[in-house]
């Protein structure tokens, strides 16, 4: 009973949330709102369902309270991060691009997309209360790598996300192609330090000897994250974007440095 109240809440909550998102985002006329509000939308209803208890009488669990502690340090500095971008710069490319495409059908087809994307976001929620939830005594060491991949993933993300302002930031670069630390490894080191995240939670739900079947869900995650992000609305939009803007200039670099994983320059 409690759990599927727990599941009914956290998709009508982020379907509420992501409609709010659409109303933001027409009123002030900038998407990137849409991004920000995501992130802590994706804090708050995974560290929720991190420490919900799903039976009457549960105690939380170091495991439930490590989980929501590491949710909401991903959601803050993420959320926080997009904010700063949003407040200080135009409309997100991405979303530009639907605007010009869909003419007077965007909001129509803006408030679907945020739906679809709702739901992702109630899939990427469960991988995380299935993480936390797991029933095994203590921390293991799965726990303990867990914990380590998230870590390193924030720093990651955040790293990246710097080395891009800081490359932006400078007068000089206008107009040329970050490529500059992660950025000359990765073409989207932010997009990959982003699925490590989702593997994390993976990593401490799955139990290799069988006694949390429910655990093997939670690849669904990554899974569904390396997805969204390789192949539908991470990379795809955004490297067109890249191409129309800078040309030759981006070709050549698109040629030199993988798309996703990090790696040596071909």
């Amino acid at each position: 009973m409690i759990v599927g109240l727990v599941i009914t809440g956290l998709a009508a909550g982020l379907s509420l949330v992501m409609i709010g998102a659409w109303a933001i985002a027409l009123r002030t006329g900038n998407n990137g709102w849409i991004d920000a509000i995501w992130s802590f939308a994706i804090g708050i209803a995974g560290s929720g369902a991190a420490l919900v208890p799903l039976q009457a009488g549960d105690a939380v669990t170091t495991r439930q309270v490590v989980v929501a502690v590491l949710v909401v340090i991903w959601s803050l500095r993420l959320g926080l991060h997009i904010v700063r971008r949003t407040v200080g710069g135009g409309d997100d490319p991405r979303y530009a691009r639907l605007r010009e495409e869909w003419g007077a059908d965007f909001p129509r087809r803006l408030l679907l997309l945020l739906q679809i994307q709702a739901t992702a976001s109630f899939l990427l929620a469960l991988s995380i209360l299935i993480a936390a939830h797991n029933p095994a005594a203590g921390l293991r060491a799965s726990d303990c790598l867990g914990v380590l991949i998230l870590i390193v993933a924030i720093a990651g993300e955040g790293s990246a996300d710097h080395q891009l302002a800081r490359f932006r930031a400078e007068p000089a670069n206008k107009g040329r192609v970050c490529d500059i630390g992660l950025w000359s490894r990765s073409r989207h080191p932010n997009y990959f330090f982003q699925w490590l995240g989702w593997l994390a939670y993976a990593v401490i739900a799955v139990e290799p000897a069988g006694g949390y079947g429910w655990g093997w869900l939670a690849l669904s995650g990554p899974a569904l994250m390396y997805w969204l992000l390789v192949y539908a609305s991470g990379i795809p939009p955004l490297e067109a974007h890249m191409l129309r803007s800078r040309g030759d200039a981006f070709r050549a670099y698109q040629a030199r440095v993988n798309a996703f994983w990090p790696g040596p320059l071909r």
